[in-house]
């Protein structure tokens, strides 16, 4: 009998999340993610693609949320900045080249009225695809929580 998805230890415990814990992240990062996942309902977020990367706009009317939202993305681009990747059980692929080549992405953060607005850019094309990729994959995970992560892993496993 083969193992069966969620037979490593990483299933479907929505109460304690193991899956969002990685070799590299704090116990703070992955309670984050957690509450991202728990409260997706209450994310709305926008992607605009440009030609050299992509602005998006995150916002939650809860202001835990809100705060985490803010702490989580500041955070991850810190660690981008740094080459630290966290080797979340979950996270998509398509984080590894941000972590290879972060230096080959340019970052602009600032909070306003409308929410936590990100421009990322960059003028490698494989890199700007990577970002329209995985900000297209966040907008998934915004709108469906946990339910997008589980198919994206599915479609992995089966490639």
């Amino acid at each position: 009998m083969g193992l069966h998805h969620g037979a490593d230890g990483t299933g479907h415990d929505e109460m304690t999340m193991p899956g969002l814990r990685g070799l590299d992240a704090s116990p703070e990062e992955s309670a984050e993610l957690a509450v991202m996942f728990r409260n997706f309902q209450k994310i709305e977020r926008s992607v605009t693609n440009l030609p050299n990367g992509i602005r998006t706009v995150t916002t939650s009317s809860d202001p835990e949320v809100m705060d985490i939202l803010v702490s989580h993305v500041a955070g991850m681009i810190g660690r981008v900045d740094e080459g630290r990747d966290p080797q979340v059980f979950i996270q998509s692929p398509t984080l590894d080249i941000f972590f290879a080549r972060g230096d080959e992405i340019e970052t602009e953060i600032e909070i306003t009225e409308e929410g936590i607005v990100v421009i990322q850019t960059s003028e490698a094309p494989e890199m700007v695809d990577a970002l329209q990729v995985h900000a297209a994959e966040v907008s998934d995970m915004a709108a469906r929580g946990m339910a997008a992560v589980h198919e994206m892993m599915m479609r992995r496993a089966g490639n």
